[in-house]
């Protein structure tokens, strides 16, 4: 069946060509009367127009049949003034419905209904009438056009639009706040009667809600709903038609209505005191505990932040940072504990709304405090050295037994178990010293050399005597001091020339020392000739006294015919105490230079002649050896 709007559009339509329609069937009939008197008077003066035929009209008035009607019946009659019940004229039903819902009787003119029909699926029926006369076949009246109503009946219950209905409002809001509006349509003739004509009321939802009748307005009625007692009402809508008259038909629809969260409730903590146990060996960062202040709101309504206030002594040893999943407030270790120092921590915790909203609740009423006591429990730790590390010295010529010093730890818990000393055998060279077990004293065990090592870095533990053999360690740096107990001697192995016509006072070789010890004001040399009855008539040696010494020529009349080499006995003394002095000989070779003061054979010339061979004699003989080497390589 089609909606009552749209039927009600139609009839309205098509009410304008049936109201001319019938304008024209009075104005028919009338001129018709008019002409049947002018026809009379006519054929009494016996005019020679007789065979003119002069129109007439039809006789019928509005026609209507009820909806959902089942029973064959006659609803009207159409019947022309030219119808003198002779039979003669024959009637004619076409148009729409005409043959199947409508029939007319050709003789009467009478309409019949055919079979049930439905207002809403047609409201109104266009048809078209003919007076035919039998005799001459012809047309008594021009075709007619006429209308066929269907007239309503309530067959129609009421229809919601839209579901399913979901609405949401903030609690706490003030009555009279607009809910939804649920709309239902009526598919009955809204222009018959009050078969289409709504009333709204509520089945399910009081004193909650209301509706208003005509509009299907829903509305709260009930002021300050608290979502945190009920989040969700359904609230069930009836429309009736008939304006709710009894006998009318009716249907419900549901309108699901969910309360949304505003910030009418503080942060409160279930329990005003909250007690922790936390070991002392703790990390920093370790959770020591959660507490939650609960909010009965949702969202940002219950992010809360969480705050300590110190314990008396102010140590702030503790945090406290709020868990953005959960909304709990996770107490952190800040500094590391000591059971032997404190043992219980006392605190405030205080819990705060992010967002607060003073329509609700004052600004106190946004916060909460509870109290947290942490308690420190006893570890059995490790001895603690009383110092972490140390560096100590010796002198490298210490005996076997010297004390070089001492560490003491001590058992920092309550028991203060005894403490044995070791060294740890995978340090250094721990075969330098030992430890005296039970007063930590470190003694020389053999003869140190600075010049082997000088530093000896020695790793002591110390152990609790209980079974649980807890144990901590320290390194102790033992530096070995110098003494001079080494002799200096000659930086290089100098191979000193003199070259032939070398001139008295001229300087032949430049000399340096080394020592390897490290005196605290470091190297002096003095070098010096040894101790002879008669003065050197070749060579003196002169004292830069910058470390360095230079061989000097006494004379001026070196040749290698003469003599190819000297030997000189060189004393370098260091400045230690007692001053230690060593002896070096030097070979001084006579060579034939060049130019430039360049000895070219490095002294092999001399070597030769000292040997009584000539120099072309020596180089002959080292290319024979050169070139038999090569011949047994191949």
């Amino acid at each position: 069946m089609g909606g009552g709007e749209d039927m009600h559009g139609r009839t309205v339509n098509m009410s304008v060509p049936a109201v001319l329609a019938v304008v024209a069937v009075f104005a028919t009939v009338f001129v018709m009367g008019v002409l049947s008197d002018a026809r009379g008077t006519q054929s009494l003066e016996g005019s020679a127009h007789l065979h003119r035929r002069l129109r007439r009209g039809w006789i019928w008035k509005q026609l209507f049949v009820p909806e959902e009607d089942p029973t064959p019946r006659v609803i009207g009659q159409l019947k022309s003034d030219y119808d003198r019940g002779e039979v003669s004229i024959k009637y004619i039903l076409t148009g729409e419905g005409a043959g199947d819902a409508f029939e007319i009787d050709e003789y009467s003119g009478e309409i019949r209904t055919l079979k049930k029909l439905d207002r809403e699926e047609k409201s109104f029926y266009v048809l078209q009438a003919q007076a035919i006369n039998r005799r001459s076949n012809e047309p008594e009246e021009p075709e007619s056009e006429f209308i066929i109503k269907v007239q309503d009946i309530n067959d129609n219950g009421p229809q919601f639009q839209n579901e399913p209905y979901v609405s949401s409002i903030p609690e706490m809001c003030p009555t009279g706040t607009t809910v939804a509006r649920v709309t239902a349509t009526d598919a009955d003739d809204p222009m018959f009667g009050n078969n289409a004509k709504l009333i709204y009321s509520v089945l399910q939802g009081e004193p909650y809600f209301s509706v208003e009748p005509k509009t299907g307005i829903v509305l709260t009625s009930w002021p300050d709903m608290d979502r945190e007692a009920r989040d969700q009402y359904l609230v069930v809508v009836q429309a009736k038609d008939m304006l709710g008259l009894s006998g009318g038909y009716s249907a419900s629809t549901t309108v699901t209505v969910s309360l949304t969260d505003v910030n009418d409730n503080g942060p409160t903590f279930q329990h005003h005191l909250y007690a922790f146990a936390v070991p002392e060996n703790s990390a920093v960062g370790t959770t020591v505990g959660r507490i939650m202040a609960h909010d009965g709101d949702t969202g940002v309504h219950a992010r809360m932040t969480y705050s300590l206030e110190d314990d008396l002594e102010g140590s702030s040893t503790f945090i406290i940072q709020t868990d953005p999943v959960t909304q709990e407030g996770v107490v952190l270790l800040a500094k590391p504990l000591d059971y032997e120092t404190k043992r219980r921590f006392v605190m405030a915790a205080e819990a705060v709304n992010d967002h607060v909203d003073t329509r609700f609740l004052t600004l106190e009423e946004f916060r909460d405090r509870t109290t947290l006591k942490i308690v420190v429990e006893d570890v059995d730790e490790p001895p603690v050295f009383l110092s972490a590390a140390r560096e100590w010295k010796v002198p490298e010529n210490a005996a076997v037994g010297t004390a070089v010093g001492s560490v003491t730890a001590r058992d920092t818990d309550a028991v203060n178990n005894p403490i044995r000393y070791s060294i740890d055998r995978r340090s250094g060279n721990t075969k330098a010293f030992k430890i005296d077990p039970n007063n930590g004293t470190i003694t020389v065990a053999k003869a140190l050399d600075r010049e082997t090592a000088s530093w000896h870095n020695v790793t002591v533990e110390a152990e609790e005597t209980t079974a649980n053999h807890l144990c901590s360690s320290v390194v102790v740096f033992v530096k070995v001091l110098d003494i001079n107990d080494n002799v200096p001697r000659l930086a290089a192995d100098y191979q000193p020339f003199i070259c032939e016509g070398t001139q008295a006072g001229e300087l032949i070789q430049l000399l340096s020392a080394v020592d390897v010890d490290e005196p605290a004001e470091g190297h002096h040399f003095y070098f010096s000739m040894v101790s002879e009855k008669h003065i050197n008539p070749n060579f003196t040696i002169r004292d830069n006294q910058d470390n360095t010494a230079g061989i000097v020529a006494r004379r001026s009349t070196f040749t290698r015919k003469d003599r190819s080499r000297y030997l000189l006995p060189v004393v370098v003394t260091d400045s230690g105490s007692p001053a230690l002095s060593g002896t070096s000989t030097l070979t001084i070779s006579v060579c034939s230079c060049q130019p430039a003061g360049h000895c070219p054979t490095g002294g092999v010339e001399a070597l030769a002649l000292s040997m009584g061979v000539s120099l072309q004699a020596l180089l002959g003989l080292l290319v024979c050896l050169v070139t038999l080497t090569a011949d047994l390589l191949c």
